[in-house]
């Protein structure tokens, strides 16, 4: 074999074994979830309640639920990728603090849940959590919020329901694009088994859509919010750019936080 041929040899034999790798540890890329013990107790400063939902197949399901007094509406929250409950909490609580009251759930492998994750058992569990938040609540009070991986379930979730309003922080269109742009020369789209198609979800959703994204964005490229954006059917649809935002700051600029009152109102 000429020394050509085994640089070309090993070049492909490298590129396919990636892909390999890709396929079977994709489920580790997407999702990094922190493990709690069952007795672990949260605490925050804002009244809440822990509950459990058991799904069809008998999991149980974690979830935190913050009220407040005189509450302008609910927000049903769905968080990213990283983390668990312990961590979330305290994010979501800045909507609490606003006088609303507030729903999260942990997705299966995180926090105190069991089980392995698939896209539709994502839907299904999350689709629970609504069922839960509607029987608590006046279906045109619930705001569907979705950060970052929740903005895929937020848009499926609000897709099939009739929510009040939804609002994506950092969304993709897909994920067959976030994994294209951090894996361009890969033909990732082929093996992925997560797809998240939240440009075609969107199309049936027929509140109000909330978009915030910021410019800087080195997770979740501010080109696929756009492309999001422009895959609205709605007319109630508005897109909120933050020039300089990244992906997890977007609540320390002063565009979000003089916004994002009416944004929650908008029902």
């Amino acid at each position: 074999m000429s020394k050509l041929k085994k640089i070309l040899f090993w070049i492909v034999s490298i590129y396919l074994l990636i892909i390999v790798l890709l396929y079977f540890f994709q489920h580790k890329i997407i999702f990094q979830p922190e493990k709690l013990s069952l007795d672990y107790e949260y605490q925050f400063d804002q009244d809440f309640e822990e509950f459990f939902i058991t799904a069809e197949d008998n999991s149980k399901l974690n979830g935190l639920h913050f009220r407040t007094s005189n509450p302008k509406g609910v927000i049903l929250y769905f968080h990213g990728n990283r983390g668990s409950l312990k961590r979330w909490g305290k994010v979501a609580t800045f909507f609490v603090d606003k006088q609303y009251d507030l729903v999260i759930m942990d997705y299966r492998g995180y926090g105190k849940n069991n089980g392995t994750i698939t896209e539709q058992l994502l839907y299904a569990d999350a689709q629970l959590f609504y069922e839960y938040v509607k029987n608590k609540y006046s279906e045109e009070k619930i705001i569907i919020y979705g950060r970052s991986l929740g903005t895929g379930i937020a848009t499926k979730i609000a897709a099939q329901n009739k929510p009040g309003n939804l609002v994506l922080e950092t969304p993709f269109s897909s994920m067959g694009d976030v994994t294209s742009y951090w894996f361009p020369i890969f033909p990732v789209k082929a093996v992925l088994k997560f797809k998240f198609p939240s440009d075609q979800y969107i199309k049936d959703v027929t509140c109000n859509i909330t978009i915030y994204h910021g410019t800087k964005d080195r997770v979740v490229p501010f080109s696929l919010g756009e492309k999001l954006f422009n895959s609205c059917k709605s007319s109630d649809k508005k897109m909120i750019v933050i020039k300089g935002g990244a992906h997890n700051n977007l609540n320390e600029f002063k565009l979000y936080q003089s916004t994002i009152d009416n944004v929650l109102r908008t029902f």
